[in-house]
């Protein structure tokens, strides 16, 4: 038996590329036309976070609730864990975040008044989760039937939520990071190990985040 430092990532991987890739066409044409509304809810959270009407924490955290619970089951749950095992471990943290975001608006929800530099940095993570990630099949090679949406696919849906984070004030907020954090290191991980070169994307949101943390705990 090989010892276990002689693995590499790859060799833990139990589907292919092409496998993967189609999980998302498959996903993206059973949940038409809801991506229309995940994209709308992702411009009324941005809309909200720059207008700050009256409650607007409470919406934000509910909108958000709302589509980490759709993603863990609709994606995580009824169709990675099928060719993934260990991601029946991991669609339960979408729930728990999704319940800690409810718990976080029953609470007062968030608050959006920081105007330093991890949250105007914030704001421009959470536009390129919802604007720019389901752009990139093309940039890739891959056909749009396999684009990524904010609320309907994992990756992105978690950028938008740290970008939120990363503007939010509360006392919930930071626990709140953990598992969209997580996810995204797991999902570049595995993208990595694919040899995708898509890999860079999640980790580069996942380390910005943190380092933006880094920078407005120095700030202090």
């Amino acid at each position: 038996m090989s010892e276990w430092w002689t693995y590499r990532l790859e060799d833990f991987l139990l589907f292919s590329p092409r496998v993967y890739w189609r999980l998302f066409e498959l996903n993206n044409a059973a949940s038409w036309p809801l991506h229309l509304l995940t994209l709308a809810a992702g411009i009324a959270i941005a809309l909200l976070m720059l207008r700050r009407p009256r409650r607007h924490g409470l919406w934000i955290a509910l909108i958000l609730a709302a589509l980490f619970a759709f993603v863990g089951w609709s994606f995580l749950w009824s169709r990675y864990a099928v060719i993934n095992w260990a991601i029946a471990y991991v669609a339960p943290a979408f729930g728990l975040q999704a319940l800690l975001l409810a718990f976080g608006a029953t609470r007062g929800g968030l608050a959006f008044g920081r105007r330093d530099i991890a949250g105007r940095l914030g704001l421009l993570i959470a536009v390129v989760g919802l604007v720019a990630y389901p752009l990139l099949p093309p940039l890739f090679g891959r056909p749009w039937a396999s684009a990524e949406v904010f609320g309907i696919a994992p990756d992105p849906t978690a950028i938008v939520a740290l970008g939120v984070l990363l503007a939010a004030s509360g006392g919930l907020v930071p626990l709140l990071f953990a598992i969209p954090l997580l996810w995204l290191l797991l999902s570049g991980l595995t993208l990595h190990a694919m040899g995708d070169p898509q890999a860079w994307l999640p980790l580069l949101a996942a380390a910005t985040t943190v380092a933006a943390l880094a920078l407005r705990r120095i700030a202090r």
